[in-house]
């Protein structure tokens, strides 16, 4: 098993991760490989990774050369590693460490295994923006995860190669997973009280999850079928602008109203022209997909039944 560790912007004190990870991985009874993966410049923390090797502890360490995101950082880490199955830790404490042997044992029987922090410790501010996010996100996708921001979670390593992940898109890993028909469970596992965040969040984060919720809602519904989003969004406004022409050339012929210095005329040309143009962007990304369908694979097979002819085993036994 490969337990990969992305250093990022929040970490605790390299020493204090290591042996806390060390300790619940040498519990699970896994064979195991830890690497952490430094997204970015991390002085401290990559000094304190050298002395531990120094001392003679088994582990890897990939630097990038800037921050590229913790879904790069995964994929780095495997790339250099073969193993079958996938651990990803964050580099702070999230939760209890005695849970990841129970977290690790659900892998057999699932695709994937992330978890939930419950009983959540947290500000009422915090526990109010979590609780909304997760409520857009499952009604905008239909997304049943509760705790997409814990960071500890178990995968096949089929799954994670498959989904293709790039910058942060790590912790949504388990909704495009599930989109592409893998079997992902969600554990609830006991907080860690070094997870208690009672702070405020910048405005720019706030801004960055709607975005987020917007790619996602693209990416997980039309990345096979964009003339149903360009197409929908085209028509309502083309009809939109449509309809508003249509009323002032009727003002124009029948009541007389000059259009020279409406500046409802332009918009609404405007709007017709921006919805063909967004319908005809759906019809060329139709067009490069229908054009790669035969290198695209959008299904998993979960088993194999065949049936066995004895006749032809009992004439090929003569």
């Amino acid at each position: 098993m490969l337990a990969i560790v992305p250093v990022g912007g929040r970490r605790d004190a390299a020493g204090q991760v290591y042996w806390d990870y060390k300790r619940a991985m040498d519990r699970s009874g896994f064979s195991y490989e830890l690497t952490f993966v430094l997204d970015g410049a991390a002085p401290d923390f990559a000094a304190e990774l050298k002395e531990l090797l120094e001392a003679g502890e088994n582990f890897s360490v990939i630097g990038l050369t800037r921050r590229f995101g913790e879904a790069t950082a995964v994929m780095a880490a495997l790339d250099r590693c073969d193993s079958q199955a996938v651990l990803i830790l964050p580099a702070y404490g999230q939760i209890d460490s005695t849970e990841i042997p129970r977290v690790l044992s659900r892998l057999g029987e699932n695709d994937g295994v992330v978890c939930r922090r419950w009983p959540r410790a947290s500000g009422f501010l915090d526990s109010l923006r979590r609780r909304t996010y997760h409520w857009i996100l499952r009604v905008v996708t239909g997304c049943k995860f509760r705790d997409l921001g814990c960071g500890v979670r178990a995968f096949n390593r089929e799954a994670l190669t498959d989904l293709d992940l790039y910058g942060d898109q790590l912790k949504f890993v388990a909704l495009f997973a599930e989109n592409r028909g893998y079997r992902i469970e969600e554990v609830d596992v006991r907080q860690s009280p070094q997870d208690i965040f009672r702070g405020f969040y910048k405005p720019r984060d706030y801004l960055r999850g709607l975005l987020d919720i917007f790619t996602i809602f693209f990416l997980s519904r039309f990345t096979k079928k964009p003339l149903r989003f360009f197409g929908m969004v085209g028509f309502i406004i083309g009809l939109i602008g449509g309809l508003l022409v249509t009323w002032l050339i009727i003002q124009r012929v029948i009541l007389g109203i000059p259009l020279g210095e409406r500046p409802a005329l332009i918009v609404s040309s405007l709007m017709v022209v921006v919805g063909l143009q967004l319908i005809a962007l759906g019809l060329l990304g139709e067009l490069i997909i229908f054009t790669h369908a035969s290198q695209m694979k959008d299904y998993q097979i979960e088993k194999i039944i065949t049936f066995v002819d004895e006749s032809e085993d009992t004439l090929g036994n003569l």
